[in-house]
């Protein structure tokens, strides 16, 4: 790529401040949004210049808003709250932001989304299965979120679906320790490191890749009773006791796609050396 875009990163929470903070170490000029005062010094120490925004608020400020958006490329990364409305604010939201972002400058979008949107397939998932998804569970909010963007005609926009979200402060040894009678003990996990998720968003940028959706999980998938086991064990917790089940239900995703367009080695391949 032979300029640097401007970038907007609307979300700079767990991934979004370390991704805004890598960002500004490379040379772009980094926008970030908060909807947590106190954090606007903490994304202006790291060089970003900080905007207090939240779509969820009744009278957003559209100013502000408009101000946010002067930039080239919007990395979407607003986790969707499923369980208060089924996701309905959460479309509403990204309705208010297409809007204004019909009216922006942007015309590259990152959109930060998850595998959650595949259901259980029993076997290896990649991007084609999305079929899938769309038949069994046409109105699935993440699906729906991600279809606004994709088909607009002013900016193109690149999906990326994360694995599961680790490393930082997410320690994966707390999300099961203690539990009693866990299901799916035998089948795979589909985890992704925090480090790995800022290289990834920072390739793509870099290399201009848009139009496209990719998968972004580790290589490696072990079975989610020894991934936690040994996760709850490696911080001193108590760990999980599964289930014996006699049908395990999975889906084991796949990032060659990714890997094969970025010429990517993920950093952290095996979950098992990013337990604790």
């Amino acid at each position: 790529m032979s300029q640097k875009y401007d970038i907007s990163i609307m979300g700079c929470g767990w991934l979004g401040l370390p991704l805004a903070a890598q960002l500004v170490r490379a040379g772009y000029d980094v926008k970030g949004s908060t909807t947590t005062p106190e954090k606007l010094e903490v994304l202006q120490a790291e060089g970003v210049a900080p905007f207090l925004l939240n779509l969820q608020e009744e009278n957003v400020d559209m100013g502000r808003l408009r101000d946010f958006l002067q930039a080239q490329v919007l990395v979407l990364n607003i986790p969707p709250h499923l369980r208060s409305d089924g996701g309905e604010s959460y479309l509403q939201q990204l309705r208010l932001l297409a809007k204004a972002l019909a009216a922006s400058p942007v015309n590259r979008v990152l959109f930060v989304s998850s595998t959650s949107v595949y259901p259980d397939l029993n076997r290896v998932v990649t991007e084609e299965d999305i079929i899938f998804a769309e038949e069994q569970q046409p109105e699935h909010m993440l699906l729906q979120a991600e279809r606004l963007f994709q088909s607009a005609e002013g900016w193109m926009t690149t999906i990326l679906r994360f694995g599961g979200l680790v490393g930082g402060n997410r320690k994966p040894g707390r999300f099961l320790a203690g539990k009693k009678h866990v299901p799916n003990g035998d089948a795979p996990v589909n985890l992704i490191h925090l480090e790995d998720c800022i290289q990834i968003i920072s390739r793509i940028i870099e290399q201009d890749i848009w139009g496209e959706v990719f998968h972004a999980c580790a290589d490696q998938h072990p079975l989610r009773k020894e991934f936690y086991t040994q996760a709850a064990l490696a911080l001193g917790l108590e760990p999980p006791e599964f289930d014996d089940m006699q049908e395990t239900h999975f889906k084991l995703i796949n990032s060659q796609k990714l890997k094969d367009a970025l010429a990517y080695a993920f950093l952290h391949p095996d979950p098992m050396n990013f337990i604790g």
